[in-house]
């Protein structure tokens, strides 16, 4: 419950219609959480959240064609009193767990969560505190532990863009960064994985699961 013991009031937001409805239908058997409002699209979320009434956004990453679980997070987030974005995705991957976080995700669960643990996380996140699945924890940590090793959010940025099949200059383009800028990142990218081409540097990043398949 919300520090006034009111219910906790969710926004689901996911473009998947089965997803919402079988999210609703497990959630709602809480008898402390609600759910007040559907989005499915990201930029639809936004808007929601700003309008107020809400405590917690449960975010899915990938909305089709539009905006980016990521991006709206951070769009959500960026208000004053805005509720807690508590993301839930299939993707486990370095590249976006980072995202997220730094987008200020209030916690981060993948969509094989058992009902009591995406229960429990939406109360979390309400609280206030942070929500990490045990698996998105031990990757952090893993991150913090070995930090020379670890590649950056922009590192894995341009790395997932290589992996999509965009040219340095297309990287460029998209990211707001010079050319050379992106031949920089990528020699780190080289160097960190021990590889020395792009073909090499995607294999090594999808088995370790840096970026997504």
């Amino acid at each position: 419950m919300t520090d006034g013991g009111a219910a906790v009031r969710l926004l689901l937001a996911d473009d998947h219609p089965v997803v919402r409805a079988g999210l609703r239908a497990v959630l709602e058997t809480e008898p402390d959480v609600t759910v007040v409002a559907e989005a499915a699209t990201a930029e639809r979320a936004v808007e929601l959240a700003a309008a107020g009434g809400v405590d917690v956004v449960l975010m899915d990453l990938q909305f089709g064609a539009g905006m980016h679980g990521s991006e709206a997070t951070a769009a959500i987030t960026a208000r004053p009193g805005a509720p807690r974005v508590l993301v839930l995705t299939t993707y486990d991957t370095d590249a976006d767990i980072l995202a997220a976080v730094e987008a200020g995700a209030a916690g981060y669960l993948l969509k094989d969560a058992p009902p009591e643990e995406l229960a429990a996380a939406v109360r979390t996140a309400a609280a206030g505190r942070s929500a990490l699945a045990p698996a998105v924890a031990h990757r952090l940590m893993d991150r913090m532990r070995t930090p020379a090793d670890a590649l950056t959010k922009r590192e894995l940025e341009v790395l997932q863009l290589v992996a999509e099949g965009l040219s340095n200059q297309q990287i460029s383009k998209r990211l707001f960064l010079s050319q050379a800028t992106v031949k920089s990142h990528l020699v780190h990218v080289y160097a960190k994985l021990g590889v020395d081409s792009r073909t090499a540097a995607l294999a090594a990043a999808r088995e370790r699961r840096l970026i997504r398949r």
